[in-house]
């Protein structure tokens, strides 16, 4: 039994989430409602609490039929923090213990509606991708079309580096990762899917880019890399890097499930992002032009 102690305040409020800022006895907690794209995320978030009560949110109560979550306050997000990568340093290591410790549990994922963009699901996704309305040039769609075949011969690579779908958060940034205390917490598995678990690190490092000023070549990149892989035993850098450029796609492919939830005008504002993830696909991945 859960009794706020104030008024329930909204904090914001997108297509696929709506969230509320619930004041109690023992301090804040934070309620969302999930839409149908991200009905999945109440239950996923209870199921990684009870295995990792300390790397995600602590889950107060949740309702997986109405896809209702309460949670703790998790203090403040890294990104108040200067997005240090000192501090995904130590984060990471521990993110990658929970998806080789999530690997166990794919099945229940699968069967739980956690999207499912596994390595050797990534081609008919890719189809789709093609056949949506994507915010292009003419040029730059006919690009991305020519590349299908090589991106086949990416997916079978990746697959023959032989490592296990795991959860794979596809959202990871400096306002996903939280320090509460002397612990750190992954929050918002909204964007989660089933998929290759070296993808996480797609959107980790865009952000340090985008944020901290990194250019690609900047230390940093290596010794974070090499801290997230120690736990796989090390190496696998070859992996790695092909997961990064077949991970951009799928994260492409990830963002047509919250398009495709919007309403019109706000996907407008959408698209300018949406394209500069698209073009940044063709120019790491696809290029040459």
């Amino acid at each position: 039994m859960v009794d706020p102690t104030g008024p329930i305040e909204l904090e914001r409020t997108r297509a696929w989430a709506t969230i509320f800022r619930v004041q109690l006895a023992g301090g804040r907690a934070w309620f969302k409602a999930c839409g149908p794209i991200q009905a999945f995320e109440p239950r996923l978030t209870a199921s990684l609490a009870a295995r990792w009560p300390d790397r995600v949110a602590r889950v107060l109560a949740h309702d997986p039929e109405r896809a209702w979550l309460l949670t703790a306050d998790a203090g403040d997000p890294v990104g108040a923090h200067g997005n240090d990568p000192a501090i995904w340093l130590r984060a990471l290591p521990a993110y990658a213990e929970l998806q080789r410790g999530e690997v166990a549990h794919v099945a229940e994922h699968l069967a739980a509606d956690v999207p499912d963009r596994r390595v050797g699901a990534l081609l008919a996704k890719y189809d789709e991708l093609l056949r949506a309305d994507l915010p292009l040039e003419g040029a730059e769609l006919e690009r991305l079309r020519a590349f299908a075949g090589r991106f086949a011969h990416l997916c079978d690579d990746l697959v023959e580096a032989d490592l296990p779908a795991s959860i794979q958060h596809d959202d990871l940034h400096l306002r996903s990762l939280f320090i509460d205390g002397p612990t750190l917490r992954v929050l918002d598995w909204g964007d989660a899917c089933v998929g290759h678990p070296f993808a996480t690190l797609v959107v980790t490092f865009h952000w340090l880019e985008r944020e901290n000023g990194l250019a690609l070549g900047d230390p940093w990149f290596e010794r974070l890399r090499d801290a997230y892989l120690e736990p796989w035993g090390g190496g696998h850098i070859a992996g790695f890097e092909l997961a990064q450029r077949v991970g951009l796609v799928a994260e492409a492919i990830g963002w047509l499930r919250h398009r495709g939830a919007m309403p019109e005008p706000d996907r407008i504002a959408f698209d300018v992002h949406f394209a500069d993830l698209l073009r940044r696909i063709l120019a790491r991945v696809v290029a040459p032009a």
